[in-house]
């Protein structure tokens, strides 16, 4: 039995090894393509307009700048704005923990007494007023009642869609800070020179009291900030890796059309071990890929003046998620293999369904800015499971505790796609 299988790795390895064109083409164009699609899209600022952005908002505040904050997010179209996680009322601790765990994309901490410090720095600028021999008075220097009003971010966030969302945020901050601040500023000098109804601009324009922190929900102890090497380099190597399954498809069909196939049917020996070889080949091909294609990221892209590859510090489980996304692509290929009866229909199926599931899996654009009904169907595509394994190791800064789901998962397709190959050609076989 173990000869058997030892003589079927040896066949596919010399069969592989003498396609020098077949070869290069599986490790040069993946390189080729995160070179490509990286520096595109470190370039590029994506435009993204979809509805929806889960966010959860913590109002520690509990007066007017929280109030009316929550308010008017609540009636921004482009938000979905919640106060509560797990039916639980948010607060900073459980907001910063659910954003690092993809629930909410953004989250915004209101701080205790945020407003009485906006209250309290108007009442020092009227004083300046009042003290000064002219309306035209510099800024009051930021002091203890300082507001800091925290942005979380999940790191999956792009940066070009992450700017986008808090700019919208900060812009309808600050006309909640200046409302509050007018009104404030009126009422003080109100009070003070009865007789004046207008006070002047210039004295909380200059203002800044509210000042912004954007922290990244990441439990890695290196502050990560998330760049197009970090999305590009996992997700197009993932693409590269189910793309095993054209070569592999079609080394299948050449058996069928030359007869190979059917002698090796015709051994006392069960199919799926006959096919183990491929699999076993086919498994370390990926893997060699994958290490591959994260040179390119270590190594070659820096030298282009782009970021380095951080692949964070959980190796063992990213050889474990490899290896599992190997199995993954290279069963998918023995399927396609199978169901495809010339190379002609194998290269068809074979590309057109890898580009249609790695649409679907986030590859071409992050999921989190599909419709609902998309993301729904994304979860279900193994790319986006192997995906969403490296984000949590890459971005995140997750171990095996958060992946061996999307491991699970990817090892199950695996055989489901092995057991359906072994049906079919059961069936045919008694055909």
């Amino acid at each position: 039995m173990f000869s058997k299988l030892l003589a079927t790795i040896r066949k596919e390895t010399l069969l592989l090894v003498r396609d020098k064109v077949g070869l290069s083409i599986l490790f040069i164009m993946p390189m080729v393509l995160i070179f490509v699609m990286t520096l595109i899209q470190e370039s590029a600022f994506s435009s993204m307009n979809e509805k929806g952005i889960p966010v959860v908002f913590v109002n520690e505040d509990q007066d007017s700048l929280g109030f009316e904050m929550k308010e008017g997010l609540m009636k921004n179209e482009l938000i979905e704005l919640q106060d509560s996680i797990n039916g639980k009322p948010a607060t900073a601790q459980l907001a910063q923990k659910a954003v690092s765990q993809g629930k909410f994309l953004v989250g915004i901490v209101v701080p205790k007494n945020a407003t009485n410090a906006i209250r309290n720095n108007v009442a020092s600028l009227v004083d300046e007023v009042m003290a000064s021999d002219s309306t035209e008075i510099t800024a009051v220097k930021q002091n203890s009642d300082s507001v800091v009003i925290q942005i979380l971010v999940d790191p999956i966030a792009k940066k070009s869609f992450l700017v986008s969302v808090t700019s919208t945020l900060r812009e309808f901050i600050s006309e909640i800070k200046t409302k509050i601040m007018f009104q404030e500023f009126s009422a003080q000098m109100k009070e003070l020179i009865p007789d004046k109804t207008t006070a002047p601009a210039t004295a909380y324009e200059q203002s800044q009291f509210i000042h912004y922190k954007e922290t990244y929900a990441s439990v890695s102890e290196d502050k990560l900030i998330p760049n197009a090497v970090q999305h590009n380099v996992p997700a197009w190597t993932i693409f590269a890796m189910f793309f095993i399954a054209i070569p592999l498809s079609s080394s299948m069909i050449k058996e069928k059309s030359e007869g190979a196939s059917l002698r090796l049917n015709t051994m006392p020996s069960p199919y799926l071990l006959l096919v183990n070889g491929k699999i076993i080949v086919y498994v370390i091909v990926c893997t060699i890929q994958f290490y591959l294609m994260m040179l390119v990221g270590l190594i070659f892209l820096p030298m282009l003046g782009l970021p380095r590859l951080d692949m964070g510090s959980h190796y063992f489980t990213t050889f474990l998620l490899v290896l599992a996304t190997s199995f993954a692509a290279t069963g998918y290929g023995v399927l396609v293999g199978t169901l495809a009866r010339t190379e002609h229909q194998g290269a068809i199926m074979g590309s057109l369904s890898i580009i249609l599931l790695s649409a679907l899996g986030g590859i071409w654009v992050p999921s989190y800015v599909m419709p609902g009904v998309m993301r729904t169907i994304s979860s279900y595509s193994p790319l986006n499971w192997s995906l969403t394994g490296f984000y949590e190791l890459f971005l995140r800064g997750r171990g095996l505790e958060k992946v061996w789901p999307e491991i699970l998962k990817l090892m199950l397709f695996f055989l489901g796609t092995m057991s359906v190959t072994s049906i079919i050609n059961r069936k045919r076989r008694i055909t």
